[in-house]
């Protein structure tokens, strides 16, 4: 039993991250039969390559001449889909102890417990987690009136919103805002944006309309009902709000990969370069987060990382047993598992 009294999950695999390797993963492992679970501290799929530069274009992607981040993930999740993998945002794996079985018992931060018989570190560089506001005492005000990237503007509908940040993501979320809250402020440190020129524009259009606030200033203190904020003056602001929506862009946290026992270089887990499994049994390396000779940190290259893990695993899911290598072009157990017509 986990620390809340609820029996793990029992999973062939369980995947820590869901960007395109993590998804491309749990792809391959279907094509062999193995289910999956899989973690991500992001609110959704997509990792890095979502979070970081969702519309912007990707073009070394085999067959696909242009793509975005986002384009990527959706249709990585499309591919996927077949198999069902089973998704658990925003969690992250905490801990992972080897049970007298050989299996892996993992736990994550929200307290879900996983008994795996493979494990696969898909996490890039490290979970990716939202950058905090730097102000003495405000976590505690976290899921009821301060919320980092929410997933979801229903929830803030009718309410007095302030937006803190300055990138595409602050600006694109205070512009949804103006269509369903009751008032909306945005707050940047300064008067210029990382952001499209477009989202810019339209920020800009809605201030001088009326339908939207903005304040240069610094969050200097918060107490869940008012935020305090200091101008480039040194003046204070006292903005009253019923919520308050960070979007300070995120930053990678290795976290308690750092804590699991493995072998680790420069932050980085080795791994063998015949199915990139690290010096742990059962325990795999895809990704950013693996190195090995000649490593290269290509989204290509972790798929193929992903291919050849996915055979080392089988051989443990289901030991003893010959398992032959098919071609989706001419499998027909292929086919039934993708679900797709068999061609005569």
């Amino acid at each position: 039993m986990n620390p809340e009294g609820r029996a793990p999950i029992e999973t062939d695999a369980l995947i820590i991250g869901a960007g395109p390797v993590g998804l491309f993963q749990a792809f391959q492992l279907g094509l062999l039969e193995i289910s999956c679970h899989i973690v991500d501290a992001l609110p959704a799929a997509g990792g890095q390559c979502v979070a970081l530069y969702g519309d912007k274009p990707i073009y070394d992607i085999p067959g696909t001449p242009v793509t975005s981040g986002r384009g990527l993930a959706q249709s990585l999740l499309e591919q996927v889909a077949p198999f069902k993998p089973q998704f658990h945002f925003g969690e992250q794996v905490a801990t992972l102890v080897r049970q007298a079985d050989e299996r892996l018992l993992l736990t994550t931060s929200a307290g879900t417990a996983f008994l795996a018989k493979t494990v696969f570190i898909a996490a890039g560089v490290g979970a990716f987690v939202p950058k905090r506001i730097a102000v003495e005492g405000i976590a505690q005000f976290e899921g009821n009136s301060l919320f980092y990237h929410p997933d979801s503007l229903a929830r803030f509908a009718g309410q007095a919103v302030v937006v803190n940040g300055g990138d595409d993501v602050a600006l694109a979320t205070a512009v949804a805002l103006t269509a369903v809250a009751r008032q909306v402020t945005l707050v940047h440190r300064r008067d210029g944006f990382q952001a499209d020129e477009g989202l810019v524009a339209s920020m800009r259009a809605l201030v001088a309309e009326g339908k939207l606030a903005f304040k240069v200033g610094q969050p200097t203190a918060f107490d869940g009902r008012q935020l305090q904020i200091t101008t480039p003056d040194a003046t204070t602001v006292d903005l009253p709000l019923d919520s308050l929506i960070a979007c300070l862009g995120i930053s990678p946290r290795l976290g308690p990969i750092a804590d699991w026992g493995l072998e680790l270089e420069r932050k980085q887990v080795p791994v063998d370069t015949e199915k990139y499994e690290t010096r742990e049994r059962g325990v795999f390396a895809v990704g950013d987060i693996n190195t090995y000779p000649g490593k290269k940190k290509l989204i290509v290259c972790g798929f193929h990382e992903a291919t050849l893990a996915a055979w080392g695993a089988a051989a443990l899911v289901f030991p003893g047993k010959a398992i032959p290598l098919q071609y989706t072009t001419t499998s027909t157990r292929l086919h039934e598992l993708l679900g797709v017509a068999t061609s005569r």
